[in-house]
């Protein structure tokens, strides 16, 4: 291929066009996202296609080292790719958090066997990874965890446990943050695990949800032996791998407040099927008018500050601040959606399993309640903004 960047263009826009299905160019609904691993199924054979072609293009991590089957794109490339992508509105052929988050730690703290066993697995959707993080007694404040991996040799031997790990009973590695050492600062002590989730002694328990579905799980560790090259980095060295996941994962999160995963009708819509007595395209009620054209910029904003920032991350002139901002714009954009559906929708939106609400007025309902998670994960919106007046802002702590 020629490395002249409009033939690139030229290139990509065409082979997108002969080869993204149709019904995959439109917003994905969370039932139909493609996830990798042993329990990897497809919607409809359109998803099926889809995710065959852009993993043998490499593109299902298009910036990832053609070595490791990733498409190897420079950034100038990738941006091309992304841009493509979005006009023709083409779904994600691959969602998992070791595209999102693992892989590039992995590329930037992992051994060469790490990148060599991992690496071409996450790209073509082999093997499915969840993150253990959070403990029962460390949330927010993450470096208070005390899931321990105590060191034998030729292995580390972990006992404790993770909660809200999101699809932790469906994936099939786990990366995880250990307790290492007890001496000194707490952050000191941390290590960072890859951990095989059919290891004896492993064991996650799905956690029901106010929304009626059971996305989380608590994990356990029962003497689980892990080998000693499945250890990142530096023993005592994890917070560094884990503070950079971090920004990975509130950089996804704030992608769905741009409407990354969507589905069903828009406000706009809403609004005018449920609230106008007329035919007519405008909004009849001034106050809803103004709430959906107010979320309508706010989401465009979003949309396109997170667009800047991927440039500027890929120049690496990213202001290191902008993430932590986006984190909690994009997550609370998402409540004010919900909660402005349910207000239009008004009793319809209230439904659960009744056959007479449609599947859009029981989307809204489990959506609302599903979605204020989102301002938890990650790091709380109360965190976020002390973290925001202090790193961001410079504001003293009192």
């Amino acid at each position: 291929m020629s490395t002249d960047l409009s033939e690139f263009r030229d290139e990509t826009r065409t082979w997108l066009e002969s080869n993204c299905p149709e019904s995959q160019r439109q917003p994905v609904k969370r039932d139909e996202v493609i996830w990798p691993g042993r329990c990897q199924k497809f919607p409809s054979e359109d998803g099926r296609l889809w995710f065959e072609r852009m993993r043998d293009k490499g593109w299902t991590c298009p910036g990832f080292p053609a070595e490791y089957g990733g498409g190897g794109l420079d950034n100038a490339k990738e941006k091309i790719l992304r841009e493509e992508l979005t006009r023709l509105r083409c779904r994600p052929p691959l969602t998992d958090l070791g595209i999102s988050m693992l892989g590039p730690a992995l590329l930037e703290f992992g051994t060469d066997e790490q990148k060599r066993e991992h690496i071409p697995k996450i790209v073509r959707g082999e093997r499915r990874w969840c993150q253990g993080y959070s403990e029962p007694g460390a949330g927010s404040d993450l470096a208070s965890l005390q899931c321990s991996a105590e060191d034998q040799n030729d292995h580390f031997l972990v006992n404790g446990s993770k909660i809200w790990t999101s699809f932790g009973t469906e994936s099939d590695w786990i990366f995880c943050l250990v307790r290492t050492n007890k001496e000194g600062r707490k952050q000191d002590g941390i290590s960072f695990l890859l951990i095989d989730m059919q290891t004896p002694g492993l064991k996650a328990e799905p956690i029901d949800l106010i929304s009626g579905e059971s996305e989380f799980a608590q994990v356990f560790f029962d003497d689980v032996t892990v080998p000693k090259r499945n250890l990142v980095g530096e023993i005592n060295k994890g917070w560094t791998i884990a503070k950079t996941l971090l920004k990975h994962e509130r950089k996804m999160m704030s992608e769905l407040g741009a409407g990354f995963l969507a589905g069903g009708l828009t406000l706009a819509q809403a609004a005018r099927q449920y609230l106008n007595e007329n035919d007519g395209d405008q909004i009849e009620d001034p106050l809803i008018r103004n709430s959906v054209a107010q979320h309508e910029m706010n989401m465009r904003a979003i949309a396109l500050t997170g667009y800047r920032t991927h440039q500027e991350d890929q120049a690496q002139q990213i202001d290191p601040n902008v993430p932590l901002i986006m984190k909690y714009l994009g997550t609370s954009e998402v409540k004010v959606k919900d909660e402005l559906m349910v207000d239009i929708m008004g009793l319809q939106g209230m439904g659960w399993c009744d056959d007479s609400f449609n599947q859009n007025e029981l989307r809204a309902n489990r959506e609302l309640l599903f979605n204020k998670a989102l301002t938890i994960a990650g790091g709380t919106n109360e965190i976020q903004l002390n973290i925001i007046a202090r790193h961001a802002l410079g504001l003293p702590q009192e």
